[in-house]
């Protein structure tokens, strides 16, 4: 049976999850498509409908199933459902000094921040994006304990539970991150969260790529309380978060100058709201090993996480790119901008490209679960 959260000073419709368990609603959608074969386009706050390639087929929409199932906060695990507005749990979090340790991103606030963020719970999953955090903290998929899951045979499954020693179906929980919707629709998520930091530093050093990169990655490898870095061109920023002594000693060591609004600046890298992102060239996201010196690609360049994850706008093909990402060890994505038809995530290799196939058919044996939103054949 559900268990609501017993206080709260949220609205109603965030913590009265037995009342928006729209489940069965949603399964005899997915039975009726199943019969006609009809394609599905799974929708919640509709934020990153830019992400991935081109949407298409019916749209079912999970915005009305929501609300917070459970929040312990001294097990440090929330469960809610997929529609339910990521500001809310992340604002009942913040109440109890708790936070979800990855950043995921609001980009539906990215073109008028006064806006109030629709991004969802399910959609910050299934996209399994992370901000600047990702790589001290964890990445989405680090934090997944278990999931509800509608599949394209019209079945609900549960995976997982709301402990990390439960291991019951876990690796099949953390599969759904970050499979944009093509392996089932998540109905409801129990993730790990974590306290808040008592404090939080931004430094900024003007230096050149290299110089940043290797910065960046010899400090990684000290006891620094890094939360993240990112080096713009010009200046390497170095956020420090954690105890108020860990903090003041780190910026001691390390010098440099303070940013003063720095919770305005991480988030605008998280939501993509800086300058380096308000405009339309193709965006691609790039992986690589963090101390890879830069690459000679022509365009603009950004790079976070420590130098692992790179960011390039070009207009250069994508088949030159990915080239040249591949034979640095690293694999490229358009993440906006282009050709949304095109080849969006980098080719797999056949063995992997086999795996996906056997996935799809597995949860989602009549290919109708968000067709073609990762690759073109599933």
């Amino acid at each position: 049976m559900d268990r609501p959260l017993a206080h709260t000073t949220a609205d109603d419709n965030t913590f009265n999850a037995s009342n928006h368990d729209h489940s069965a609603s949603l399964q005899s959608q997915v039975l009726t498509c199943i019969t006609s074969r009809s394609p599905i386009q799974i929708v919640g706050g509709n934020s990153k409908a830019f992400y991935g390639r081109a949407p298409q087929g019916e749209r079912l929409s999970v915005l009305e199933h929501r609300g917070i199932v459970s929040y312990e906060p001294t097990e440090l695990v929330i469960t809610a459902r997929a529609g339910t507005r990521l500001i809310d749990i992340e604002k009942v979090l913040a109440e109890r000094g708790q936070m979800l340790a990855f950043e995921p991103p609001h980009f539906s606030n990215s073109a008028q921040p006064d806006i109030i963020s629709t991004t969802t719970f399910g959609g910050a999953i299934a996209t399994g994006l992370s901000g600047p955090c990702r790589p001290y903290a964890g990445s989405a998929r680090d934090f997944v304990l278990g999931a509800k899951v509608l599949t394209g045979k019209g079945e609900i499954l549960k995976f997982g539970g709301q402990v990390m020693k439960n291991v019951a179906g876990f690796d099949v929980a953390r599969l759904m991150t970050g499979s944009l919707g093509t392996l089932g629709i998540l109905l409801d998520i129990s993730l790990k969260v974590l306290p808040r930091h008592e404090a939080e530093q931004t430094l900024i050093f003007t230096c050149d790529a290299p110089e940043a990169i290797q910065r960046m990655n010899t400090w990684a490898g000290q006891p620094i309380p890094l939360s993240g870095t990112t080096f713009d061109g010009e200046k390497l920023y170095v956020r420090l978060s954690g105890s108020a002594a860990a903090v003041r000693a780190a910026r001691i060591k390390l010098g440099g100058e303070l940013l003063v609004a720095d919770l305005d600046f991480w988030r605008s890298m998280r939501d993509h709201t800086a300058p380096f992102f308000q405009d339309a060239s193709p965006l691609w996201r790039i992986a690589m090993p963090a101390a890879n010196a830069p690459l000679d690609l022509e365009g603009v360049w950004l790079f976070e996480w420590g130098g692992a994850q790179r960011w390039l706008k070009t207009s250069l093909p994508g088949n030159i790119i990915r080239e040249q990402i591949a034979h640095a060890g690293g694999h490229a994505t358009l993440f906006s901008g282009g050709d949304r038809h095109s080849d969006i995530f980098h080719p797999l290799t056949p063995a992997l490209a086999a795996l996906h196939q056997q996935l799809k058919i597995a949860f989602d044996p009549h290919g109708i679960l968000n067709p073609g939103r990762m690759f073109t054949n599933y």
